[in-house]
This record gives C-alpha cells, structure tokens and sequence, in this order.
C-alpha cells in the first residue's frame, strides 16, 4: 500500500524522461529505419515521446520502462507505415534531385537497407532491434509482446530472406559485369 500514490507517478515520469533523453538517439535511428526521412523520423520521435509522457501512469512496472518506451516508438513507426501519403510536387521534385545523384546517400549499405524494407514490419523490427539496437532476444520479445519462441523463428525467417535477396542482388552485379559471349551453336 502506498502512502504518497503521487511519488510512484512522479518518479515514473521522471524515469521516462530521462530514458527518453538518453535513449533519443536509439529512437531516432530506429524511426530512420522505417521511414528513410530525417523529419518524419524526429516527427515519429516527439510524437513517441509525447505519448510516453502523457501517458506515464500506465506503466505497471518501471524496471521495463525502456521496453515500453520501445514498444511506444515502434507502435509510432507501424502507425507511420499504415498512414497514407500525400505527395506534392515540391517532394517529387526532391525525389527526383536525390535519382539523379545530387543528394549525399546517408545507408553504408543501400543493398541492405532495400533488402530490409522489402521484409515484413514484425520481421523488420525483431531484425532492427537484434542488430541495429543491439537488444537481447528476451528484451525484443518484451518490446513486442511476443513469445521469445516467436521472436527466435522471426529472427530466423527474416535472416533467410535477408541473405537470400542479397545473393540475388550480389547475382544480378555479377551478371551484369559479365560480357556476353555467344556460345557455340547458340542463337540470339
């Protein structure tokens, strides 16, 4: 029984903001992942962090407050996902300097990053939180309240596909730097 019900609040709030301080850039590079853009990435993060702080008084147990606040930012991402875009000319027009070269490329592995999109969100994310944020199986089973059984086979499932797209990216390289040769009795 707690005499002082608004001192557990306070010292939850407290911890989450300053998870939420040390920890921002872990979320911000997560939000990246998923959206590929600077200003929807620091969006998904506020927002997150918003939502955290507004809703402080639902976490049950502050030894998982970095979890929950991970589920948060991820719940945030998935929702950023599902959201319809509306495209203007001005963005088509970015998009079109960034084809042509004119931006920086940001991703040391942009093979990787396409073969990462192209994965499932629950996979993406067991993946992304295994690598990326460098989370414990146990922990990344917690953050999306799943059974550890389950993170195991996504973790696994999605290194499959991972390493199968980029063979066939590494497959494609190779073949286009061949010359062709006519083989003997071979028509074109």
């Amino acid at each position: 029984m707690l005499i002082f019900p608004g001192k557990k609040a306070k010292t939850n709030k407290e911890l989450i903001e300053q998870i939420i301080l040390e920890k921002y850039n872990h979320y911000y590079r997560l939000a990246c992942s998923y959206t590929h853009n600077q200003e929807d990435a620091e969006d998904i993060v506020q927002s997150g962090a918003y939502k955290a702080l507004r809703s402080y008084h639902t976490l049950k147990d502050p030894a998982f407050a970095e979890t929950w606040l991970y589920r948060i930012m991820l719940n945030e991402c998935f929702q950023y996902i599902r959201r319809p875009r509306h495209i203007s000319y001005e963005s088509m027009a970015d998009e079109g300097d960034w084809a042509l070269g004119s931006r920086e490329d940001t991703y040391a592995d942009v093979d990787l990053q396409k073969a990462l999109h192209m994965l499932p969100e629950k996979d993406k994310a067991v993946i992304l939180l295994k690598y990326f944020e460098d989370k414990k199986l146990e922990e990344i089973s917690h953050i999306l309240d799943e059974n550890i059984s389950t993170v195991k086979s996504r973790l696994y499932r999605a290194m499959k596909k991972l390493r199968s797209a980029l063979d066939d990216t590494a497959v494609q390289v190779q073949d286009s730097n061949k010359p062709y040769t006519k083989k003997a009795g071979e028509t074109t």
